[in-house]
């Protein structure tokens, strides 16, 4: 044992200790950040406009705080662009992370001084707590590559700003520096596939221990690998132990990525975003990801059915049940207030508090009110893929309202990369699923309103062109996994000609 991953399992056991401190008093951590947030922020000028010198209690901010999701929260964003102190938060923000939006362009999500070292600390101690759950520090000793966009950063009146993985790149620890990959300057490649081959010819060499990016970027980088060397991943990495990834549910892609391996990796969920980190998986066997709930953040939780109605009620931690859809809503100390982040959660665990991310708010298909979400769909190709030996490299579900004959449906895009022996028993699989997940689904086909789905073959590369044509090929940007128009699938279906 290396005195590195010595001093790396004393230290992960310290963290460790210290986040059982938190998890184990859930309501009251809360509370106490809640407090923190209020009384730090009463002198801005949101808190001034929101009488937060007023408020005492949770029941008093759900009162005087409405819910706001990027665009309704802008008019107090702009002024903070504009380089005004004391708006949503003390002072000015270090950093903007700049993220696109649908509705409102670019977005510009305020970084302070005291949210920037919850995000660094979060992906440190999803690593350090698997280690103090495992055993297992001998990977520090190798080579890691995180996936990550330009750390070169724009400056807007005065503040820096960039993508947030350019961003924390700026603040990996100098321990770590020398195991890092890619190099500053591949880092800074703008074009994505530029990228991939430079950092293809960076660790092509090099003893490659963990491996971190979000699955469909990572799956592109061990394609090109195999395509240069002929040798699956874990025969080029041997040593290759860690595999962390963030963004999207990882089990669609997890049989392509064991046959890209040649075996089966350990792996960490996070669950990180421009607004916060807010989760990384804390046990290897165990569902969900341990939210947390001591990082400067205040949640509150909707349901998602109710979500919707004019005065849906605003859960705190204490009262979130398992298995129930919510919404996720945070203020925070970046000047987040109610903020609607647009995610979804679901609880699999109430001790400790474990959520998986079940989809987005506004990423459904509902054309005929049967809202599914992503967490169904994904749930139903995991099954499959398993049922039927198959291999997917992207898929997204959007509804076909208007078919040239016969009822609607809803249709499946899905690249594979590896097909099943018979479509339609995939397709009726998949309807199957469907339809035992979601009751109001199965009313619609039982109903005669909808017809079975149906998968249309999507040609190789072809997510990977579609996202090329919109300029957002690589970095953090996803796929949708569903849509309630065919945006996505007018688009994906032009590139089949």
């Amino acid at each position: 044992m290396s005195l590195k991953s010595f001093a790396a399992k004393i230290f992960a056991n310290y963290i460790q200790r210290q986040t059982q401190s938190w998890a184990t008093k859930p309501v009251e951590t809360q509370q106490k950040v809640f407090q923190q947030l209020i009384q730090q922020a009463k002198n801005t000028s949101f808190g001034k406009d929101h009488s937060f010198d007023k408020i005492q209690s949770t029941q008093d901010f759900a009162q005087q705080v409405p819910i706001r999701d990027y665009e309704e929260l802008k008019p107090y964003v702009n002024q903070v662009v504009e380089g005004k102190a004391d708006i949503l938060w003390p002072g000015k923000p270090l950093y903007f992370a700049k993220t696109s939006g649908t509705t409102s362009g670019a977005k510009y999500i305020p970084l302070t001084k005291e949210s920037m070292p919850t995000h660094i600390k979060g992906a440190r101690n999803a690593i350090l707590n698997y280690i103090a759950e495992t055993g297992n520090a001998d990977f520090v000793d190798g080579k890691m590559i995180f996936l990550q966009g330009s750390p070169k950063l724009d400056s807007k009146n005065g503040i820096q700003l960039g993508r947030l993985s350019g961003i924390v790149a700026h603040f990996v620890p100098s321990y770590l520096q020398k195991n890092r990959l890619p190099s500053w300057d591949t880092n800074c490649i703008e074009d994505w596939e530029d990228k991939v081959e430079a950092i293809i010819e960076e660790t092509l060499a090099e003893n490659m221990t963990v491996i971190s990016g979000i699955p469909s970027w990572v799956q592109m980088y061990f394609e090109k690998i195999y395509q240069k060397t002929g040798k699956k991943v874990g025969e080029v990495f041997p040593e290759f132990d860690l595999f962390i990834y963030g963004g999207v549910n990882f089990e669609p892609y997890r049989a392509k990525f064991e046959n890209l391996i040649g075996r089966k990796v350990p792996s960490i969920e996070l669950f990180p975003a421009s607004e916060g980190f807010f989760a990384y998986q804390d046990k290897q066997d165990e569902k969900g990801m341990l939210l947390r709930l001591n990082s400067g953040i205040f949640y509150e939780f909707i349901k998602a059915d109710d979500f919707f109605s004019e005065n849906p009620q605003r859960l705190t931690i204490g009262e979130v049940e398992t298995n129930v859809n919510y919404v996720m809503v945070i203020s925070t100390n970046a000047g987040l207030w109610a903020y609607n982040l647009g995610d979804t959660v679901m609880f699999t665990s109430t001790k400790p508090y474990r959520v998986i991310v079940s989809g987005r708010i506004k990423h459904f298909t509902s054309a005929f009110g049967e809202h599914v979400i992503a967490k169904e769909v994904e749930a139903a190709m995991s099954e499959a893929t398993k049922e039927f030996n198959f291999q997917i490299a992207e898929f997204t579900v959007a509804p076909q309202i208007n078919p040239k004959e016969g009822l609607p449906y809803h249709e499946w895009f899905i690249e594979f990369e590896k097909e099943p022996e018979s479509l339609p028993k995939l397709s009726a699989f998949l309807d199957r699923r469907l339809q035992e997940q979601n009751s109001y689904y199965k009313d619609l086909i039982e109903g005669n309103i909808l017809k079975p789905l149906v998968i249309s073959t999507v040609q190789k590369e072809g997510f990977q062109q579609y996202m090329k044509s919109i300029g957002k090929l690589g970095g953090q940007n996803k796929i949708p996994r569903l849509a309630n128009d065919r945006k996505i699938a007018d688009e994906l279906e032009k590139l089949q000609q």
